[in-house]
């Protein structure tokens, strides 16, 4: 099996770069956000997956009911009625009716933010984009993200079935247990899969920081549970939205977060930091991190949230996201 050496992207470079890798792909292509839309800035890569689907590929494409909450701003499907809304619907429409296997997920769930899928991958046959938190509009692009692209048949084959169970799931109304997939000797994926209560990212998470000597936790939320414990134990820096710099629910939940924690943030840049990781050192010097889309929030586990991520102990995987906490937070 070929293994890529993993290569951190920036959300824009992502976009191109997958885009022109679906242009080309002659077996499959999965993807999978919690934010879906066709705009300015991702028409192309909506385009392609069409293109793909209908030269014979197969094309599976699955985003969360959520999406139109983002782009509303409203809580209420009733109120669902803007232009950006009008054109996802067409968009979804489209891609169906090109020959895609096409899924909005979460139509039945409980309230507006339980049960949401978050997870976020681009499939596209051998390569994978994922353990990052790009969503696919406009805003998106200019938040402060990354997404890992590797090349690694067996994860590009683990996670189109991933997504495959995740759309029966959620056309069944279930949920199933967090599970995890060995990738290699030095890194391991974790997925949240939607049961309440049960997330093993956050309880690695937590689990790393206890034998932690110094933690670099990089979020759009300001941590909270026993994770926020754990930190307060421990030489960390944090950086996260100040919530005077974020708006709607995320201002609301980065406000709770900051009062009930009295924990601070180091961020001070005017870009919405949407990337999430943390960096573990150890006593002995040795490292090791987790990157994907968990926000490191306990809310987010208690609620039942389909996440993805990478632990790693990989030394370059770790040197890249200490380069671009270094370039583009700190």
């Amino acid at each position: 099996m070929v293994i890529e050496v993993m290569k951190l992207l920036l959300p824009r470079d992502y976009i191109r770069e997958a885009t022109e890798l679906i242009n080309k792909a002659t077996r499959k292509v999965a993807f999978i956000s919690m934010v879906l839309t066709d705009d300015e800035s991702t028409d192309e890569l909506v385009e392609a997956l069409a293109a793909a689907a209908k030269r014979g590929v197969e094309v599976q494409v699955a985003g969360d009911m959520f999406t139109y909450t983002e782009l509303s701003g409203q809580f209420i499907p009733s109120h669902y009625y803007s232009r950006r809304v009008r054109s996802t619907t067409r968009m979804a429409r489209t891609l169906a009716n090109a020959g895609v296997e096409f899924r909005w997920l979460g139509r039945l769930n409980i309230t507006t933010v339980s049960g949401r899928t978050h997870s976020k991958w681009c499939v596209i046959d051998d390569v994978v984009f994922s353990f990052g938190g790009v969503n696919l509009y406009e805003q998106a692009l200019e938040n402060v993200d990354y997404m890992f692209r590797v090349k690694n048949a067996e994860l590009a084959h683990k996670l189109a079935v991933e997504q495959r169970r995740i759309v029966l799931a959620d056309k069944a109304r279930y949920a199933y247990r967090s599970h995890t997939f060995v990738m290699n000797s030095k890194s391991t994926v974790l997925f949240d899969a939607g049961f309440f209560g049960d997330s093993i990212i956050y309880k690695r998470a937590c689990q790393l920081a206890t034998d932690a000597s110094h933690i670099t936790l990089v979020s759009q939320y300001c941590p909270t549970g026993k994770l926020n414990r754990l930190l307060r134990q421990t030489d960390t820096t944090l950086y996260f939205n100040h919530w005077q710099k974020a708006k709607g629910f995320n201002r609301f939940v980065i406000r709770m977060g900051m009062f009930l924690t009295k924990l601070t943030t180091s961020y001070t840049r005017d870009n919405y930091l949407h990337a999430k990781c943390i960096i573990f050192t150890f006593p002995d010097g040795s490292k090791a991190a987790i990157t994907g889309s968990h926000n490191f929030v306990n809310g987010g586990a208690l609620l039942g949230t389909r996440e993805v991520a990478l632990e790693t102990r990989d030394k370059k995987v770790i040197a890249e996201l200490e380069e671009f906490v270094q370039t583009q937070v700190a």
